[in-house]
């Protein structure tokens, strides 16, 4: 796993736009966050706090009990989630793509599946409220409907009774 530093930094990068984690040593994280969709925070270039080193290890460690991806899959999952949970701009609920879920147990787990017309995914929640979760696409590619899709740790806000567990014993091991 690689270790949270209090030399990381948080800086938004003139050049392509998008939320960067300066990681020390010449090494570079860049999130697939514009930062048109983020918190003026991060203009700020804020230090990675020990909030967002708890958040990483949080998700860090509880992707690493799927035994589906790698470590360096899971950092860049866990890396993308800490940028989302704190300095994403609130979005807008979009269930219209989803199917309703009809079980009997609703999903208490933050790796859930969503199935839209096209196609059933892997996300990850990030943040949960009572009605909605703002959750981040696990797949490469997620088909939404015939015009769009989602492309990998895109963010994407659905009502809750869309959200349907996932299922283990039918996973193959998968690259996220």
């Amino acid at each position: 796993m690689l270790q949270a530093s209090k030399q990381w930094s948080w800086f938004a990068c003139s050049k392509t736009k998008c939320l960067l984690l300066d990681m020390g040593n010449e090494m570079v994280f860049c999130t697939p966050y514009k930062i048109r969709n983020l918190t003026n925070d991060v203009l700020l270039n804020p230090a990675f706090s020990l909030t967002d080193a708890n958040f990483y290890q949080q998700v860090y460690t509880y992707l690493s009990g799927f035994n589906l991806w790698n470590d360096a899959q899971i950092c860049q999952v866990a890396l993308n989630a800490t940028a989302v949970k704190h300095y994403l701009k609130p979005v807008l609920t979009k269930s219209w793509f989803f199917e309703f879920y009809n079980g009997q147990q609703p999903s208490v787990d933050a790796i859930v599946q969503l199935k839209s017309k096209n196609q059933v995914g892997q996300f990850l929640i990030v943040d949960h409220s009572e009605h909605g979760s703002v959750c981040i696409c696990l797949e490469a590619e997620f088909k939404l409907d015939e015009n769009f899709s989602l492309k990998q740790f895109e963010v994407i806000k659905v009502l809750n009774d869309r959200i349907h567990p996932l299922i283990i014993n039918n996973i193959q091991k998968k690259l996220a």
